[in-house]
């Protein structure tokens, strides 16, 4: 059992999945639906809850419920299609009071090491606003955040993620090194899925 630890994490699942043809996070990935890889790389962190933010397919819904965890919550954001700032309000806004800090995971990205979430939100609590994943291959996830730095979140518009807060915060953002290449894998067409796959 998780002790209080102000710690949570966000699922973000809200999306279309336009450029995959629909439907992209019930697809097989190794045998289930590929949004619970990242569910269960979030529920391996050290965390109070994982938020799945739902939105343009219901299917994911049900995805998600059936796995009977009950550290798992489920939040619809009605506005999804505004992109992925409304999925990151919908999830932050969902969170309790005595949230201390957050690591928010992308449904599409299913070889994120589990190890990272908790190195991430350790920075976090330890007095960084924010801290990401440092990779050689490009712009990683997850990301954690501090709770300070909700409000800021809160008003981010349109499919930007936040990139813009965390550019804002300059360097006092933690790093993370990892060279592992899941931390930039995602799937946006099908062919990812057997690509990734190994």
């Amino acid at each position: 059992m998780i002790v209080a630890t102000g710690r949570h994490a966000i699922v973000l699942a809200a999306g279309a999945g336009q450029r995959f043809g629909g439907a992209k996070l019930t697809a097989d990935w190794r045998g289930e639906p590929l949004v619970l890889a990242a569910v269960r790389t979030a529920l391996a962190a050290t965390v109070e809850t994982v938020t799945v933010v739902t939105g343009a397919d219901t299917k994911v819904v049900e995805v998600v419920a059936g796995l009977g965890e009950p550290r798992v919550r489920q939040i619809s954001a009605e506005d999804w299609g505004e992109g992925l700032a409304a999925s990151l309000r919908a999830g932050i806004s969902a969170l309790p009071a005595s949230t201390r800090a957050l690591v928010v995971f992308l449904g599409d990205m299913p070889r994120v090491p589990a190890s990272l979430a908790d190195a991430l939100l350790d920075a976090a609590i330890d007095g960084a606003p924010a801290a990401i994943v440092r990779s050689p291959h490009g712009p990683a996830h997850p990301v954690a955040f501090n709770a300070a730095v909700f409000p800021d979140l809160l008003r981010l518009r349109g499919d930007r993620g936040a990139r813009s807060v965390l550019n804002a915060l300059g360097d006092q953002v933690a790093a993370i090194d990892c060279n592992d290449p899941g931390v930039v894998f995602d799937v946006d067409r099908p062919t990812d899925l057997e690509s990734g796959a190994t």
